[in-house]
């Protein structure tokens, strides 16, 4: 898996080159607590990087998932919509929010990789 992470706790799949597959961390979820609601983007929606992209809300909070990269929206997670809590128990996988074609693939080289990810997380 080619997965790398912003610094506002989203992932980003690149091992598909048609569509990245977007969700939230593992940080992200034990943060915000057990989430009982996920607000999607529409399909076919664009983008830029840094743009709020939908919402998640927990039991404790509600909080902005931003777009690690520029792009159109052309899959959402259905099966997150209707339980909410996969983000919590598999946020690396059934738990994914959205897929979208990256606009400016250049991009993806200001993210980071899990190890500094992992460097970054214990100290935020």
């Amino acid at each position: 898996m080619s997965i790398q992470f912003s610094k506002d706790h989203e992932w980003i799949d690149t091992s598909n080159p048609e569509a990245a597959t977007v969700g939230i961390t593992v940080h992200a979820q034990d943060a915000l607590g057990d989430v009982v609601f996920v607000d999607l983007p529409e399909v076919g929606k664009s983008f830029e990087q840094g743009e709020v992209a939908g919402v998640v809300e927990s039991v404790k909070a509600a909080a902005d998932v931003y777009m690690p990269v520029s792009g159109e929206i052309v899959e959402i997670n259905e099966a997150l919509r209707a339980d909410p809590s996969l983000a919590n128990s598999d946020p690396l996988g059934a738990g994914w929010f959205f897929k979208v074609r990256l606009s400016k693939p250049e991009e993806l080289a200001g993210l980071m990789d899990e190890t500094a990810y992992q460097d970054f997380a214990a100290n935020a």
